[in-house]
Parts: structure tokens; sequence; C-alpha cells
């Protein structure tokens, strides 16, 4: 439960930021986040292909 309550304090402070920095800075943040988890589901589909085929 008290992790619940800091992850939603933590979204809070994070949405508050988000809400006062300007739109250019909010977009290029969001597309960097974005080009983050694409290259970690990548990583992860490969790893999980060689890990299948080396059983």
């Amino acid at each position: 439960m008290l992790f619940l309550v800091a992850a939603l304090m933590l979204l809070g402070v994070v949405l508050g930021t988000v809400a006062h920095a300007p739109l250019a800075v909010t977009g290029a943040l969001a597309a960097v986040i974005a080009v983050w988890l694409g290259v970690f589901a990548v990583r992860e589909r490969i790893g999980r292909r060689r890990r299948a085929s080396a059983n």
C-alpha cells in the first residue's frame, strides 16, 4: 500500500512538471522515452529468441 501511495505521489510530481514545461520540451522527452522503450523491447525480443534456440 505504501508503494502505491509513493507511486501516485511521484506520478503527481511528474504530471505537474509536464504541465508547466513547454510543449517542445515535453514532446522531445516523450520521443526520447519512446525510443528507449523501443530499443528495450527489441533487445528483449532478440534475447528471448537466442535463449529459445539455445535450448
